[in-house]
C-alpha cells in the first residue's frame, strides 16, 4: 500500500515538475534578454579570448561548449521567477499541492533543456565547420548533460532571492559565473595556473564539467573522468538541498 503511495506521489511530483519547465519553455525561451545571456555572451566572450590564441579556432570548441552550458543553463530561473512574483503567479505556484523539490527540478529542467539546446550548436559548428573529433562520445554526453543540470540548478537557487527584479539576481549572478571561466580550465589550463588558482579550481563546478568535456574530444584530462563525474553529482546534490532549503526559507 505505501510502495503503490510512493509510486503514485512520485508520478504526481514528476508531471508538476515537466508542468513547471514546459510553462518556462513557452513563454521565457525566446524573450530577448534570454537569448543574449545565454548565447550571444558567451560566443562573444568565447571569440575574445580565442583572437589571442595560437591555436586552431577547433581546439577551442570544447572550451565553448563548456562556457555555453555554464551561462545558457542558469538564466532562465533568474529572469522567470522573479518575473512571475512580480505577477504574483509564483505565489499561485507555491500554493499547488506539489512539494519544494518538485517545484526546484521543474524550474531548472527548464534552464537546463534550454542549455543542451544551445550547446549542440557550438557542437554541431565544430563537427561540420573545424573537423572536430570527438574521441569519448559517452564522456561528452556525460559532461554536457550534467554541466547543464548542476547550473541550472544553481541559477535556480539564486532566483530564490526574493526580488522582482531579474537584475537583482543576474548581478550577483555574474559574480559568481564570470570568475568561473577564469578558474576552472576553460581558457586557461589548469596545469598553467599558479598554486592559488588551481586550489580555487577544486571548488568550481565549471572546472569537472570542461575537464570531462576535453576529455571527450582527446585533450588531456586533469583528473580521472569518474572524479569529474563524482564531483559534479555533488555539486548538484549541494545545490538542490540548498535552493529548497532557501525557497522554504524565504516563502513560509
Amino acid at each position: 500500500m505505501n510502495a503503490e503511495f510512493d509510486k503514485d506521489q512520485l508520478t504526481a511530483e514528476a508531471v508538476a515538475a515537466w508542468a513547471i519547465a514546459k510553462k518556462d519553455m513557452i513563454i521565457y525561451y525566446l524573450k530577448p534578454n534570454i537569448i543574449v545571456s545565454g548565447l550571444l555572451f558567451p560566443l562573444f566572450m568565447f571569440l575574445a579570448f580565442a583572437a589571442g590564441k595560437n591555436v586552431p579556432l577547433g581546439y577551442l570548441i570544447p572550451g565553448l561548449i563548456s562556457v555555453t552550458l555554464l551561462f545558457s543553463s542558469s538564466t532562465i530561473e533568474p529572469v522567470s521567477i522573479p518575473i512571475e512574483r512580480r505577477t504574483k503567479t509564483f505565489e499561485r505556484l507555491l500554493s499547488a499541492p506539489v512539494s519544494l523539490h518538485a517545484i526546484v527540478i521543474g524550474e531548472s529542467l527548464s534552464g537546463f533543456l534550454y542549455s543542451i539546446g544551445i550547446a549542440l550548436v557550438p557542437l554541431i559548428v565544430g563537427i561540420i565547420a573545424f573537423k572536430t573529433t570527438i574521441v569519448f562520445p559517452l564522456a561528452l554526453i556525460v559532461g554536457m548533460l550534467l554541466t547543464a543540470i548542476v547550473f541550472s540548478t544553481m541559477g535556480t537557487l539564486f532566483a530564490a532571492y526574493p526580488t522582482e527584479s531579474p537584475g537583482d539576481i543576474m548581478s550577483m549572478l555574474n559574480l559568481v559565473r564570470l570568475p568561473l571561466i577564469f578558474v576552472s580550465g576553460t581558457f586557461i589550463p589548469l596545469d598553467a595556473m599558479p598554486p592559488l588558482g588551481a586550489w580555487i579550481a577544486y571548488l568550481s563546478p565549471l572546472t569537472y564539467g570542461n575537464d570531462l568535456i576535453q576529455a571527450a574530444y582527446g585533450h588531456t584530462a586533469f583528473f580521472f573522468p569518474l572524479f569529474d563525474v563524482v564531483m559534479l553529482v555533488v555539486f548538484f546534490s549541494i545545490f538542490q538541498f540548498v535552493a529548497h532549503r532557501l525557497y522554504a526559507k524565504y516563502n513560509d
